[in-house]
């Protein structure tokens, strides 16, 4: 919600800044590649470089307090790394977040030592590493649905439903196995909807909750941890969909030192009863999206559509974005208040609406101009880099929106400072403003960003209907 933080931007000066539009996530950063390190050199370096998948779910800290689930895992290897040997010999873990899909090829790169996905992997991409002892043994991949809609027990049942799956799913090859079958008894396939990149599991699972995404397919650890924070989400536990598998990490070949000390922790390793308290107290009020296209909110959409366009169209940005960040900031209602003197469909103040040379913000047209004014402004002095990919882009602006450009500006130096790429907001440049101020911010940039995807998957019906 924008609030006075409008002020302190407003004095700087404008810079050009060209269109944006929906686009790929934020590039990941690699380094040459560089020789394995077994056992002796990591204890002689003292760092234990581990690749996290940068999900929500696998890894990240709100305000000091570690919510990831293999967070826990980890810091009790380096604990059991650490147990006999001399002070001052210890050994420190260094975090390296990165896409599930790029972990192995930074791992054979070096980049790290070991890599904890957190997930299953697709058999078929595990090449050139050594994989651990199980993780977890005999994980299920399991369907995913909304309490109150259709359940299922079979797998044919799915034959012509749509599955929303993130990139680099364990699922996907299960479901391409499924069709196989099903285009044997000349069954129509089950369809994959592959998300955008800047959701990961966590987030998909949200939008099946909501009612965004039908359904969706994540392993039994996964859906029993986030039904918890996510009351209405369905497991349907009585369906297989392919055999259980073992999630393990996964390490250099030439490492056999690392990965021995690797294979014994695992094997007498058991997660303490109360891991997921903080998980669940922090989590709990904060996946909450709605579906922005219920009936009446699609009634609302549609009659707001031409002052959007407009404004969009004049500061350069997709209307579809105005329309998701007014969704998160008054769900599409134009008489709401905020504090601070917010009000109307963008939540914007008249002092701050009036520095951007729009002097009425009562009526929807002067709140929508004022507040696309205001992200342009954002977007021409802060992010205008050709280094950002548009996605990204938006990404920074709302949270700059939210947090104040000056402080986002600094969260980037500081992921950039700890080996995080201060050009990608989504994983990376989040994990500070999570560890500094908290949830809140993340949320609201999730939110607004899953409210753009739902809308921008059916732009063709609401772009159609306002033309009949």
């Amino acid at each position: 919600m924008v609030r006075t933080l409008f002020t302190s931007l407003l004095l700087f000066g404008l810079l050009a800044s060209g269109p944006v539009a929906a686009g790929e996530a934020g590039p990941q950063q690699h380094v040459p590649a560089s020789p394995a390190r077994d056992l002796a050199q990591i204890r002689s370096s003292k760092v234990l470089r581990v690749l996290v998948n940068q999900s929500r779910n696998s890894s990240g800290e709100v305000k000091g307090e570690p919510v990831g689930i293999e967070y826990y895992r980890l810091r009790a290897l380096e604990h059991a790394l650490n147990a006999r040997v001399a002070d001052g010999q210890e050994i420190t873990l260094k975090i390296i977040p990165r896409a599930k899909e790029q972990l192995l090829g930074a791992l054979q790169r070096g980049e790290g030592d070991l890599a904890a996905p957190g997930e299953l992997l697709d058999p078929g991409v595990v090449r050139g590493v050594e994989a651990s002892a199980p993780v977890l043994d005999q994980v299920p991949l399991q369907l995913v649905g909304r309490k109150g809609e259709r359940g299922y027990n079979r797998a044919e049942q799915l034959s012509g439903r749509t599955i929303a799956l993130t990139t680099a799913s364990a699922a996907g090859p299960a479901i391409e196995a499924i069709n196989r079958q099903l285009a044997l008894r000349k069954r129509a396939p089950i369809k994959v909807e592959w998300v955008d990149p800047t959701l990961a599991v966590e987030d998909v699972l949200e939008m099946v909750q909501a009612g965004i995404y039908p359904l969706t397919v994540v392993e039994r650890p996964i859906a029993q941890r986030w039904a918890r924070v996510m009351p209405r989400l369905r497991v349907d536990s009585k369906l297989q969909l392919a055999p259980p598998q073992a999630m393990r990490w996964y390490l250099r070949k030439d490492a056999p030192m690392l990965r021995t000390a690797v294979d014994r922790f695992l094997a007498t390793y058991r997660a303490p009863d109360n891991q997921d308290a903080a998980f669940e107290r922090i989590y709990r009020r904060q996946y909450r999206v709605h579906n922005p296209l219920a009936r009446q909110d699609r009634q609302r959409l549609a009659a707001l559509r031409p002052v959007l366009q407009k404004h969009g169209g004049d500061q350069q940005f997709d209307w579809l974005n105005l329309a998701a960040l007014a969704f998160k900031e008054s769900t599409l209602d134009p008489k709401a208040r905020g504090t601070g003197g917010a009000h109307g469909l963008m939540q914007i103040t008249p002092s701050a609406a009036q520095r951007v040379g729009v002097s009425n913000t009562a009526t929807v047209d002067g709140n929508v101009q004022a507040s696309a004014r205001y992200l342009a402004l954002i977007r021409r002095k802060f992010f205008a880099s050709p280094r950002l990919n548009e996605r990204e882009r938006m990404a920074f602006i709302l949270a700059a929106y939210n947090l104040g450009p000056e402080r986002v500006q600094a969260m980037r130096a500081e992921a950039r400072r700890r080996g995080l790429n201060g050009n990608q907001w989504f994983f990376q440049t989040e994990r500070i403003a999570m560890e500094q101020v908290g949830m809140g911010p993340v949320n609201f940039v999730n939110s607004v960003n899953k409210y753009y995807l739902a809308f921008n998957r059916e732009r063709a019906s609401l772009e159609r209907v306002a033309k009949r």
